[in-house]
């Protein structure tokens, strides 16, 4: 499995990083002071801050790694360690299917944000759609012994639980392009989603 998972590392999440930063940083708000919800090693946040200088990024995640690249804040998955309305942007990069119950850590996402929730996550839509996602979770977090419960929602379910929150959304964008031709036709399809929402309608 370490060989596969590094193979992964190496040839995968370079690109994935670059991509998901250039859809990320145009969601984040100006001068946002933002909390990465399930950080891992901070690599993106900090490929982040190097195109929007203007914002921070702090993050907590329940496994603290030794070598992360931001200052990251241990948490028990749930509760998320920050006062209501304390920060600017709360970022939740694929962490939502890896819990049992996204909506709880959402509506702990809404209550600590005063500006947004910016997030990247799955939709479980179209053929074979379950199988693909949970090969492609197995192969990139297995070997970081990251929780896999592959709870992926189909974009309805989505829609309908920020809608529970009260939260609108501000930006849909799915077909991310995270992999490279011919992969993407296997691996991009509409599997992934970057989205911003406001907490409670603000």
């Amino acid at each position: 499995m370490n060989i596969v998972g590094n193979a992964h590392d190496s040839l995968v999440f370079g690109r994935r990083i670059r991509v998901l930063a250039g859809h990320l940083s145009k969601l984040i708000p100006e001068n946002a002071q933002v909390l990465d919800v399930g950080c891992g090693n901070g690599r993106l946040a900090v490929r982040l801050m190097q195109l929007r200088s203007d914002i921070t990024i702090e993050g907590v995640d329940v496994l603290v790694r030794p070598d992360t690249a931001i200052p990251v804040t241990e948490f028990n998955g749930e509760t998320i360690p920050r006062y209501d309305n304390s920060v600017d942007t709360v970022m939740l990069v694929d962490v939502l299917h890896h819990t049992d119950d996204p909506m709880f850590l959402l509506a702990e996402a809404a209550r600590i944000a005063s500006r947004a929730i910016v997030i990247k996550d799955h939709t479980r839509d179209g053929i074979l759609a379950y199988t693909t996602l949970k090969f492609m979770d197995w192969i990139g977090n297995a070997h970081h012994n990251v929780r896999l419960p592959y709870n992926y929602w189909p974009e309805a379910r989505w829609r309908e639980s920020f809608a529970g929150l009260g939260a609108r959304i501000e930006s849909w964008q799915a077909r991310l392009a995270l992999y490279p031709f011919p992969a993407s036709l296997i691996f991009d399809r509409s599997l992934h989603f970057v989205a911003r929402i406001s907490p409670e309608g603000t």
